[in-house]
This record gives structure tokens, sequence and C-alpha cells, in this order.
């Protein structure tokens, strides 16, 4: 519509306009758009998103081209600016992704090995920067990874490595280097990972009785 209204007053937005250091017609039209239609329905458009985006989290197929086009609209009312993203998408879509891993790793931790809790992990990192590759903004990436890596390794790092037949002591004892491997990889990514990786080994660490 804008575009059409464009040409349709091309000669006011090439002359008038640009005279009398007015609004551009786009401009106009955007904000207009923004204050009858977007602030209307942002909320209910938001959490439509954030829950196609939980239904992506539990295997279903949604269209991600549909969903990207609608994200755009955040960033397009901001007129190229992102902060309408920022603050009318984002703090909401953060605050469910956190819960969605807390409600995760409290499952896997009690049933699962550490190799496979890692895996799953690791496939929860990757699905979340293929999500911001397909239609969220790429300044969500660190922020999701953040909390991803929160829930997932920071808040169970002790729980998990220490597990009894499968934790850090049990890999290191068997040798089993792609496991290690993947856990240094992991914990590098969060602060102080590797200490707490570090600290676990230490703890389990037994010396030789003197004679």
């Amino acid at each position: 519509m804008v575009r059409w209204l464009s040409r349709f007053f091309h000669f006011l937005e090439r002359y008038l306009i640009a005279r009398k250091s007015l609004p551009s017609l786009t401009e106009v039209a955007l904000a207009c758009f923004r204050d009858q239609v977007y602030q209307e329905l942002k909320a209910r458009v938001r959490n439509a998103v954030i829950s196609l985006i939980d239904q992506e989290s539990e295997g279903e197929q949604i269209d991600r081209a549909l969903l990207k086009n609608v994200l755009d609209i955040f960033d397009e009312i901001g007129m190229g600016q992102i902060d309408y993203y920022e603050h009318d998408f984002e703090p909401a879509m953060l605050k469910d992704t956190a819960a969605y891993y807390s409600r995760r790793a409290s499952n896997w931790i009690l049933a699962d090995s550490c190799p496979d809790y890692m895996l799953k992990a690791e496939e929860c990192l990757r699905r979340e920067k293929d999500r911001v590759s397909h239609y969220l903004h790429s300044s969500s990436e660190p922020k999701l990874l953040e909390k991803a890596q929160h829930e997932l390794l920071s808040v169970y790092a002790t729980q998990f490595l220490e597990k009894e037949h499968s934790g850090c002591h049990a890999l290191l004892r068997d040798d089993k280097v792609e496991d290690l491997s993947r856990m240094f990889s992991l914990f590098s990514k969060i602060p102080k990972g590797l200490d707490v990786v570090s600290n676990v080994k230490s703890s389990r660490t037994t010396t030789a009785p003197t004679v």
C-alpha cells in the first residue's frame, strides 16, 4: 500500500515534501500503521509467534517463511532500527526460551547419562543457531545461546558431571575421548565452565596411601 501511495503521489513526494522538509510518505504511512494497527496487535502477534517457536521446539513443522515475514514487521516498524523488536518481542521470547530449557533440563538430568545429556545440550544450541539463521534477528543469537547454556549447563553442571557411572571421572577412566572433547567444547562457552570441570575432576582424584 505504501509503495502504491508513493507512486500515486510521486509529484508531492519529489517536490513539495522535499521543499518543505516534511516527513516522507513512507515515514507517515509506517507511523500510521504503527499507531493504529501495530500497537493494537503486537501482544497477540508476539504470543502467537512464541507459541509457534514452542511448537517447533517440540518437533512440529512450522512455516518458517511466514514466521520471518511476521517478525520482519517488528524490524520494519522501527524504520531501520531494531528498537521495537528488542522491546516488544525479544524479552518475552528469551524468557520463554529460558523457561523451556529449564523444564527440559530438570527432566533430562534425572533420566540421562552425562554423554546423552551433553548430546541433547549440543543439539539444543545448534537448533537455536538454526532458528536465528531462518527467522530471528541476528542480534538475538548471543542472548539465546546465553539463556540456553545457562539452563542446560550452568544450572546442572556439577550434578551431571558427577554422575556415578557416566560423569567426568568415568569418562576419564574409560578414555572416552569423543565425550570429553564434547564436554570441553560445551563448557568452554560458559563463564568459568572449564573451572567447574576441573574442580569436579580434582574432587574425584584419589591419592594412593603412603606406606
